[in-house]
This record gives structure tokens, sequence and C-alpha cells, in this order.
């Protein structure tokens, strides 16, 4: 299990300004796990995996992996990175061009600490390289690989050594769009086959969301929320995890009734008075964000009954092969609608908007 308390990690700019990467970072990762560190550029995210790796020196916090402390303000621990045994794998995936895949995997075993024998090289590096599938290009050159390959090629070497925990910045970035998503189910197959702790950084929210047993949402240096993918996706906490995973709308409106238990409370709305479950904070006449899914804006050419249930306007379309976005305009403001192929009302024609009150999740203030 991996335990990071209290971090925090500050450093100077190019122009002398503290920039506070890390504040008070603070998670848990259960042994056999994928934890996401997710956010914009900038939001703390790598400096924190950076520092999981003994690559930044925190300025106070506590690290601790299996119960062993690898970093510590108070105790004055600091072990230092090739210490620590563990795997990483970067952004750029830093082959040995000279290299056959076979060495390049091999190459940690035989700089490292412990002394193999040639045999048990082989076959640590074979049982490995099946784990990730290149066994059948072992005596490959590795300039001979294809992106996904040398992707691949870099988590056997990290993986070679039997890490406690294994650390990735970003690994799929590099690839394009269609083997990325290719890659997304291979990892994911690689790390729940192994059972290997891991940390992952990432700015991609579908990537966040395919692969993590649990995400951290980072921003400006503090995690915003953690919890399940689709805790994450369905019960944003705060407006800006909202608003950067996946696409949402939002409805600014004020509060008319703060509702109870059982009873919707109502937010007037430029819509019109809009029905939401009871959310906790709500007080009348304070103001209120609404926020909702595209997926969760109803459409329909025929009348819909209940609550939240207006005349809109298509103003715009996208085809996406899987699905269609709609644009419509309800009272001036406009709302995105993700629906499927067989809905085909023409841009101009007029169109029934329903949302569900128990889709909506409501921010005050």
């Amino acid at each position: 299990m991996l335990k990071v308390q209290g971090l925090y990690t500050e450093y100077p700019n190019e122009h002398g300004d503290v920039v506070r990467a890390a504040q008070d970072v603070t998670f848990e990762v259960e042994e056999g796990r994928l934890f996401t560190l997710l956010g914009p550029s900038g939001c703390g995210k790598t400096t924190t995996l950076r520092s999981i790796a003994g690559l930044e020196r925190p300025q106070a916090g506590e690290i601790t992996v299996n119960g062993t402390v690898v970093f510590s303000s108070t105790k004055r621990v600091f072990v230092p990175p090739h210490k620590r045994g563990f795997g990483m794998v970067f952004q750029s995936y830093a082959i040995w061009p000279h290299m056959t895949v076979q060495q390049n995997a091999a190459f940690p075993l035989e700089v490292g600490g412990t002394r193999y024998s040639r045999a048990q090289v082989r076959d640590k590096v074979m049982q490995v390289l099946a784990a990730v599938q290149l066994d059948h290009v072992a005596d490959r050159p590795a300039t001979k690989l294809s992106g996904g390959q040398q992707q691949r090629l870099a988590l056997a070497r990290a993986l070679v050594m039997e890490p406690a925990l294994l650390l990735l910045d970003e690994p799929l970035s590099n690839l394009d769009a269609k083997l990325r998503e290719r890659m997304r189910f291979e990892l994911k197959r690689l790390q729940r086959d192994l059972k290997i702790t891991t940390v992952y950084v990432t700015h991609d929210q579908a990537e966040a969301l395919a692969l993590s047993h649990e995400i951290a949402v980072m921003q400006d240096g503090r995690i915003q929320q953690i919890g399940r993918p689709r805790d994450i996706y369905e019960h944003p906490a705060s407006r800006f995890v909202a608003d950067f995973v996946g696409t949402t709308n939002f409805i600014d409106g004020t509060v008319v009734d703060a509702g109870t238990a059982g009873h919707d409370a109502v937010i007037r709305t430029d819509l019109g008075p809009m029905h939401v479950a009871s959310a906790h904070d709500l007080q009348p006449g304070a103001n209120a964000a609404v926020s909702v899914r595209p997926e969760n804006v109803e459409l329909s050419e025929a009348p819909l009954d209940g609550p939240n249930a207006w005349t809109g306007v298509v103003e715009q379309k996208v085809f996406l092969g899987e699905a269609i976005v709609f644009r419509v305009t309800v009272a001036g403001r406009a709302l995105l609608s993700r629906q499927h192929p067989t809905l085909r009302t023409p841009v101009g024609g007029a169109i029934t908007v329903r949302i569900q009150p128990d889709k909506c999740v409501v921010f005050p203030g």
C-alpha cells in the first residue's frame, strides 16, 4: 500500500517566484490498485509523482510504501530514487536504440545491485515480455518496434525488477488517437493481471475514467476530489471537477426552494423554474449553478411530460458516428445534448427538451 500524507512541494521558477506545486496532498492506494492523478497542466500531478519516485524532495509530508518510509520531513528520511525499487515509465519511453528488445528489458537487471545469472536474467526477461506480448520479437532491434510496442517495452523494463510500485507519467501521450485507445485496454489488462500497485498521471479524462480504480482530480497543487471514476463523473464535488472531467452544461440561477428529503429543490433559471434533486447547503435567494451532462439532456420530437420540459430549436448538430451532439437553444440559452444517430431533427427544427431532476448536480454560490 502507498500512503502519501500532507505532501508540500515548492520550488522557484525562472523569475524567482515560488511555485506551490503540491499543497497538502494526501491519498492512499491499496495494494494491486491503479490510482490516477488527473488534472490540467501545472496542477501538480507530475510533481507529486516525481516526489513519490524521489526525483523531487518535498518540503513537508510523508510517503510510505508497504509500511516502509521512503520520505518524511519530520523523521528526516529521504531514500534516494535508485534505492526505492519503484518502476517508472515517462512520457518519452527512453528506449535504447542500439539494443534489442530483450537487451532493453534486461538492462535494469544487469545494472542493479542484485547479481543474477545469465539464465535467471533470460527467464525474468522472457516472463515479463510474455506479459506485455512482446516475447515473439525479443531479438528484434528496438528501433523496429511500432509506437505501441515501444510503450509496452518501456513497461516491461519497469516491471522486470518486480517493483513494489509502478509510476506512469503520461505514458500514452505520444501515441496516435486510435493506438492510444487500444493501449488503454492493454494497460488495463496488464495491471489487472499482474496486480501491481500503480500511480498513473494524465490530463486525459477519458484515459483516467477508462483505466482507474480511483481518481484524484487536482487543481493548483491541491486535490479537489478523490473517488471512483463513476462517482467523479456522476457526482462531482465542485464546479471545476464537473467542468474538467467530461463535458457538461452549466445553468446558473437563484434558489427559490431549497427542498427537503423527498422534495425537489427549485432553481430559477433562464430556462424557467428548474427542479433538481434536493441538495445540501442550498439557501433560498442564494445563487447556484446546475450541472447537466449532455447525455442527460433528453430530446424528442414528441411532447414530453414532467418537470424540466421545454420547447427548443435545434441550432447545430455534429455527427460523431456512434452519436450526434445537438446544440439546442431554449429561451435563448444553448444546451448540448448527446443522442443516438436515429434522431434526425434538422437544424432549425423544433424539439422538446427534458432534464430529469435526479440528473442535475447543484453547486451553491
